[in-house]
């Protein structure tokens, strides 16, 4: 496959086996103005027991991009263009039988409420089961015992098997609904800001919880929210999405020492520091851009303090300036920025 695409290279560190591709991927949201572009050129891929996380305010297509994967998007969101390839299979262009034997089986999603994931009438361990019994033949009985079995992998008490939803902590709601997505132990799993709605305690027992899992079963995870700082935890890599498109991608450390995108920038400089001295927060200055109608040239560079003269007419692409290490902006891509 070709490296060219439409918004820059692909961003893929080099000697690894690559899992899934996603390949100049576009998804529009068909609006009463126009269509919105929410996902416009995007290309990455994700290796074999990698983590990859995807950061970015709201709105900059992150979560789209996770539904185009496995194929869930509602009207009025349409698929426009490019390739998810999973071990080369096109998940675009698979038929509606394909794709459910495909989700959850080969790819499975962790929401960000599990209360609006799981189903408030069944018990927790009938929803293992049904997942169960959709993609293997085995009897009623030895799901159960599988059943069981995931509910003890993720840290919850066989025993709970019969409970429902409202009867299980929030923590223990979001342990549910990941033995959910790990019971058929599929190769690749999509958290979408799977630890948002919980408390920071919380947040780093489900963290733990899934890095062990990851080095257990050594499945890849394509990690999406908006917190810096648990995607340079548990992260491999780490892509920075904004209006719609990949502006920065590298490894988690390297891009937590030295952000080269202004955006990325202001995102770090957004979250408090656990350690030094304290220092005012600074935000992001104004609003991220209207997709009907983007700015032309880089789409930062109406809120960028460092834009000078093609940002506002020219589009920057995705190169790698550093190993590993790629960014679109024309301060590092140009010799006028780099001259800066």
């Amino acid at each position: 496959m070709s490296t060219d695409v439409k918004r820059g290279i692909r961003a893929v560190p080099g000697n690894f086996v690559p899992l899934i591709e996603i390949d100049n991927l576009q998804v529009e949201y068909l609006a009463g103005r126009g269509s919105v572009r929410a996902v416009d050129g995007v290309s990455f891929s994700i290796g074999k027991g990698e983590v990859v996380g995807l950061a970015g305010e709201s709105g900059s297509g992150k979560s789209t991009i996770a539904q185009a994967i496995m194929r869930i998007l509602q009207p009025p969101a349409i698929i426009t263009g490019g390739k998810v390839l999973i071990e080369g299979k096109d998940v675009l262009q698979m038929s509606d039988k394909q794709i459910r034997d495909f989700r959850w089986d080969e790819v499975s999603m962790v929401f960000q409420s599990a209360m609006n994931s799981l189903n408030p009438v069944m018990t927790v361990g009938d929803q293992i089961i049904d997942a169960i019994l959709a993609h293997r033949k085995i009897s009623e009985q030895q799901a159960r015992e599988q059943a069981k079995e995931m509910l003890r992998i993720v840290g919850i008490e066989a025993d709970r098997i019969d409970s429902y939803p409202h009867q299980l902590s929030g923590g223990m709601r979001q342990r549910a609904v990941i033995a959910i997505a790990l019971a058929l132990q599929p190769p690749l799993m999509i958290m979408d800001e799977p630890t948002t709605a919980l408390d920071v305690v919380v947040q780093r027992e489900i963290l733990a919880k899934i890095t062990e899992l990851r080095e257990q079963f050594g499945f890849s995870i394509l990690f999406i929210t908006h917190d810096m700082s648990l995607l340079v935890e548990i992260s491999d890599r780490i892509a920075i999405m904004y209006g719609g498109e990949i502006v920065e991608m590298a490894p988690s450390r390297e891009l937590f020492e030295n952000p080269l995108h202004p955006y990325t920038q202001g995102l770090m400089a957004s979250f408090p520091a656990l350690t030094g001295p304290r220092k005012r927060l600074e935000g992001i200055p104004g609003s991220p851009p209207d997709l009907i109608s983007p700015p032309s040239g880089c789409r930062f560079h109406p809120r960028c303090p460092h834009r000078f003269g093609p940002c506002d007419s020219i589009h920057p692409p995705l190169i790698e300036v550093r190993p590993n290490h790629f960014v679109a902006c024309h301060l590092h891509t140009t010799p006028e920025g780099s001259a800066q």
